[in-house]
This record gives structure tokens, C-alpha cells and sequence, in this order.
């Protein structure tokens, strides 16, 4: 022990530090080597050296009054000597950090994490039934600035459940584009190549951006929707924007690129004279292979008219999959229609307003819910031929608790025009047998 001296890390470390990292390290470290790094350089860090070999460090940082040990290793030839090296490593660190005021000094120990009884030596306490939680930030603070410039952003944890109803749609989203890209191991293991690209088609209405965000959520990866219309006025051109925007795009680790709309860029080339969108076509034919050679990134792009879209479009190699998004079936329907339901809302005779909104996109659904809704706010509201007048009652209060009825939605369905006419479904249906690839 007497040649075994403890002091403040230098650079000269660095190498001493990586080795004591591959051998010291638990199998699954709750803090990854470049944190490490990064505390020993700007935070804390004592050395225990053996003449000029580093064999232990012990690695703080200090996060407002709490003190956390982001590394503690002892070469397993000195750790076996049990001589107290461990002990007086985190020992050092405590008084190295003692300036700064910390009321507590704590570290997270993976359930196979050799070192506790180093932790006990020192003086700390091991704590019960506590539990260790993590999410990975799928954002790094380096790419947020290309994310905000593109006009992206996280989509809100738990859409993916919040999208009511279509379950048949959210299960063939989930294994063929969720499950390949969140668990690329399993999936290679199966002979799955995970996807780069799927088509969403289907009448107006039925969801399909909210699918693509929804995705985006279930993965918990940044949404970047490209908007052609913005592309229009950039000074390349629209096919030079495009081009632009998806070199962008390359600079982010993850990303759902959505495009909305897509036959308005990706129209039936042809014609005497060809059409001014044709350029733009033959641009994002050429980005769609180039998008597919990057990892972590799903292009998804959505259509109301995919009989519109270039035949060479939608070939094999450049969309994984074309899903058909239609409209809700009944059981769809009623998921649907209790979400929307507030807590005021009485006995309902849910099946009543599914037959009733058959042939309903969500949005008709959701259209029709709030105009009931509006219609209960306004019956509860004192009535004027009571006598009530403005100046008297300038804030009237509702006096009706029940919230809406079954007579109010029924009414609100009536007055509800259908976004999908029955011939558009009918192509719907069509398009499914001759145009998808699930």
C-alpha cells in the first residue's frame, strides 16, 4: 500500500482512466464512458496511482446541494487486496468536494456493481426498495438548434395511446414500422430490415398525420414535418429547398420525416409542355434512395389521392410499405366517441351515435362532439325570457350540470356533413386491393 498514492486527476490520466474503465466497469453502467470523460476533465476527479499506473478513480459531479459519483473503479488485482483503497478513494472525492457545500454525496450502483462494500467502508448508507428510472433524451443539445430550424419537435409522450380507437391501423403500424425500428437486434435477428420509408393512404380525415406523429411518439423520435408550400419561396427553387431541407435532416441522429400531401410533389409526370412539379418529382425520386441509406430516420409520407402519384413513386425500393388509413369501423367509432365525452356527460346511449356515424372520419366525429357540446353550454346558460338581461347578469353561469345529452349528439350528427362521400370510399376500397403493400 505504501507505493500507492491518491491526488487530483491530470490530463496525462486519460489513458490510465479508459483502461481502468474496461476493466473495472459494471456490465451496464448507469453513467456511459463519455460522461466520465467529461466529469474528469470539468468536475471532480481523485486518482489513485501506483507509481506511474493508474489503478482506482473515483469521479464526482455536483448538481446543485447533491453530490453524485458518476465513476468508481479499482483495478480488480488491487481491488482483491481488500486493503481499504476503495474506501479512501471515495474518501478523497468527499473532501475534494467538500467546498462546494453538497448536503448529501450519492451514487446509483447497478445490481452487479463489485464495489459496495468500498461504498459501506466509507461511510455511506445503502438504501432500500428504491428504484432507478431512466428515459434517453432523444434530442442532443448539439442537434436541437438544426430541429428548431427545420420547425420540428418532440412529439408529447403517450400520443400513440390517445389516438382513439382504429385498432386495426395502430396494430400494423406497430409491427411493421415501430417494433423493426425500436428493436433493430430482435428484428436482425429474424431477417427483418427495418424500415426507411411507408406511404399512409386514405380519404381526408382519417388520421393519417396524427398516425405519423403518433409513430413518431411511440419511437421517441423528433417529428420534422416538410411542408412543400413553405419550399416554394426559397431562392434554389423548390426542388433545391427540398434538397436542402433533407441535407438537414442528415445532421439530426433520429427523425420522422413527414410529408403531407405528397401528390402535390409527387404527381404523374408527363405531358406537352411538362408540368411545372415534374422537376420537383425527378428531386424526390432521387432523395427518397439517399434517405434510405441512413439509419435511425422513417420517411412517411401521406396522400387523400394516391391514384394521382407517379407510378415509379411508390415502386419497390423506395416505400417499405403502403398502408391504406380508412375510415373507423364501429368498434373504432366508440373508442372514438368516449373520448370525447367530458365529465358532465350523463347516461349516453353509445350505440345510438356509432350506427349513427357510420361512414364518419375522426375529424366528423370530433366535429360533431364539440358542436354538442356547444349546444349544452348554451341551453344551461340563463335564458333571457326569464327576465335575465346583459347588464344585469353580465357573467351568467351555468345552471345545467348534466353536460351534453344522447339528443344533443344525435342532433349535432344530423347537422354533420360527411367528409367522405360514399363513391370516395368506394375508390378507397378499390385502391386497397390494387395499390397497398402491407
Amino acid at each position: 500500500m505504501s507505493g500507492i498514492r491518491i491526488r487530483d486527476f491530470q490530463v496525462d490520466d486519460l489513458d490510465g482512466v479508459l483502461h481502468l474503465w474496461e476493466q473495472a466497469h459494471p456490465a451496464e453502467p448507469v453513467y456511459a464512458l463519455g460522461e466520465v470523460i467529461a466529469s474528469c476533465q470539468k468536475d471532480h476527479a481523485m486518482i489513485a496511482v501506483d507509481g506511474e499506473q493508474v489503478v482506482g478513480a473515483a469521479v464526482g459531479r455536483a448538481a446543485h446541494a447533491q453530490g453524485w459519483i458518476v465513476f468508481f473503479g479499482v483495478l480488480p488485482l488491487y481491488a482483491e487486496r481488500n486493503d481499504g483503497l476503495g474506501a479512501r478513494l471515495l474518501s478523497a472525492l468527499e473532501r475534494r468536494m467538500a467546498p462546494l457545500g453538497l448536503g448529501k454525496l450519492s451514487a446509483l450502483l447497478p445490481a452487479t456493481d463489485q464495489h459496495l462494500d468500498d461504498y459501506l467502508s466509507a461511510s455511506f448508507t445503502l438504501k432500500q426498495d428504491l428504484h432507478y428510472v431512466e428515459r434517453t433524451v432523444p434530442v442532443r443539445r448539439e442537434t436541437l438548434a438544426v430541429l428548431q430550424e427545420l420547425g420540428g419537435r418532440m412529439p408529447a409522450p403517450g400520443l400513440w395511446d390517445r389516438v382513439g380507437g382504429m385498432t386495426r391501423e395502430k396494430e400494423l403500424l406497430e409491427l411493421r414500422l415501430v417494433t423493426p425500428l425500436s428493436h433493430p437486434e430482435v428484428a436482425a435477428r429474424h431477417g427483418v430490415v427495418a424500415p426507411r420509408a411507408a406511404m399512409l393512404f386514405g380519404p381526408p380525415g382519417t388520421g393519417k398525420t396524427t398516425f405519423a406523429r403518433a409513430v413518431a411518439s411511440r419511437l421517441g423520435w423528433p417529428f420534422v414535418e416538410v411542408f412543400p408550400s413553405r419550399l416554394a419561396g426559397d431562392p434554389r427553387g423548390l426542388a433545391g429547398g427540398l434538397r436542402e431541407t433533407f441535407a438537414r435532416i442528415e445532421e439530426l441522429e433520429h427523425a420522422v420525416v413527414f410529408i403531407d400531401e405528397v401528390e402535390e410533389i409527387a404527381s404523374r409526370r408527363g405531358g406537352e409542355p411538362p408540368s411545372a412539379t415534374q422537376g420537383v418529382t425527378n428531386e424526390l425520386l432521387k432523395l427518397i434512395p439517399e434517405f434510405r441509406e441512413q439509419e435511425g430516420r422513417l420517411l412517411m409520407c401521406a396522400t387523400n389521392f394516391i391514384r394521382a402519384l407517379d407510378p415509379a413513386f411508390l415502386r419497390h425500393g423506395r416505400f417499405d410499405y403502403v398502408i391504406p388509413i380508412g375510415l373507423p369501423d364501429a368498434a373504432a367509432r366508440a373508442a372514438i366517441w368516449r373520448g370525447h365525452f367530458p365529465p358532465a356527460a350523463g347516461d349516453i346511449d353509445l350505440d345510438a351515435l356509432v350506427d349513427a356515424t357510420d361512414g364518419f372520419t375522426p375529424a366528423d366525429i370530433e366535429y360533431a362532439a364539440r358542436r354538442a357540446a356547444q349546444a349544452s353550454l348554451e341551453r344551461a346558460l340563463p335564458a333571457e325570457r326569464d327576465g335575465a338581461t346583459a347588464d344585469a347578469s353580465p357573467d351568467p353561469t351555468p345552471s345545467d350540470p348534466d353536460g351534453p345529452t344522447t339528443g344533443d349528439y344525435l342532433a349535432a350528427i344530423r347537422a354533420t356533413r360527411r367528409t367522405v362521400a360514399d363513391d370516395v370510399a368506394a375508390d378507397f376500397l378499390a385502391d386497397i386491393d390494387t395499390l397497398a403493400r402491407l
